[in-house]
């Protein structure tokens, strides 16, 4: 079993070649969760680009920083006890987060340059695949990006955050990131086209989502889960370290505002006059990160609930 990989360029097209890709994409989105997508749009060159400079970043300015980190210092005094201890609070992974606002990496040449060019186009990505939902699930064209944008404007959120999964002496010992859902909207994650470790969790088996050159994995996080009332769903998921190579991971995150609120479509909740179960509350996105800071690794349905009650 392999999570759906979808031409994207065919969304171009018209007649049956666009339904079915369309229907790919819904298919994507309520069965799985997770979908790759190939002829994406990213030119290859600046993917090449952005591979190089995380890599040498990494290299250049945390290797080894991550050697003397907590995850490695709490991993090598557990793996000396030799008892099977696991390490479970820690996340084998080196990671900074990349906004518009923050400070980035310095000394690498040519990282920033790169890495906006890559934040512009896998925005511009984005929103094309929330068009995408909105008319796969009946909306009006528009209708997600403005909710997350609080109304007009540009208000969301776009975060990317540069990951890497380092050698682990003791895979069996701690996980590269323990299994969640993805607290946003959208997230369009650029993978190691050679190292996996990345799974997700479908009808109870942890299932490979299988590296492959230059594609862009899209998955739904916990926001598209409400707006869509639950007809798509955010997916649990988890990455194993890995005893020998290094994986790089770049993963871009499209959520709301924090001043949005987040609440099931009305047009999803009413049908031919019948309403049907409005099974999401309704909730101010910034108290659902309250939540979500606490209680990341936990069942998710708890955090909607507590959110609502803020």
């Amino acid at each position: 079993m392999a999570i759906p990989v979808i031409d994207f360029s065919k969304i171009n097209g018209t007649g049956e070649e666009r339904a079915k890709t369309m229907a790919q994409i819904a298919n994507g989105c309520e069965e799985w969760g997770f979908f790759q997508l190939m002829n994406h749009g990213i030119p290859e060159e600046l993917l090449e680009r952005v591979k190089k400079v995380c890599s040498e970043y990494f290299k250049l300015e945390r290797e080894e920083t991550f050697k003397n980190s907590t995850a490695a210092k709490t991993l090598s005094y557990l793996a000396g006890k030799k008892n099977g201890e696991k390490l479970e609070n820690v996340d084998w992974e080196d990671v900074i987060t990349l906004l518009d606002n923050n400070e980035w990496p310095s000394k690498t040449p040519g990282f920033k340059e790169t890495m906006t060019e890559y934040r512009a186009e896998l925005k511009k990505l984005a929103e094309k695949v929330m068009e995408v939902m909105d008319e796969n699930l009946g909306l009006p064209k528009g209708y997600i990006k403005k909710a997350f944008n609080d109304g007009e404007g540009d208000g969301a959120f776009f975060g990317t955050k540069v990951s890497h999964y380092p050698p682990c002496p003791h895979p069996e010992l701690v996980n590269g990131l323990r299994a969640h859902t993805d607290a946003g909207g959208v997230i369009l994650l650029f993978q190691d086209d050679e190292v996996g470790g990345l799974q997700i969790l479908k009808d109870g088996q942890w299932i490979d989502v299988q590296p492959m050159k230059n594609t862009i994995v899209i998955n739904t996080g916990d926001q598209i889960e409400v707006l869509s009332n639950g007809r798509y769903k955010s997916t649990w998921h988890r990455v194993l370290a890995t005893p020998d190579r290094n994986r790089r991971s770049i993963a871009s995150f499209y959520n709301p505002s924090l001043k949005a609120t987040v609440a099931p479509a009305p047009a999803l909740v009413v049908k031919d006059d019948e309403k049907i179960n409005q099974t999401y509350p309704k909730f101010l996105f910034g108290d659902y990160m309250s939540v979500y800071a606490e209680q990341k690794f936990l069942p998710k349905e708890p955090r909607f609930q507590a959110a609502t009650a803020m």
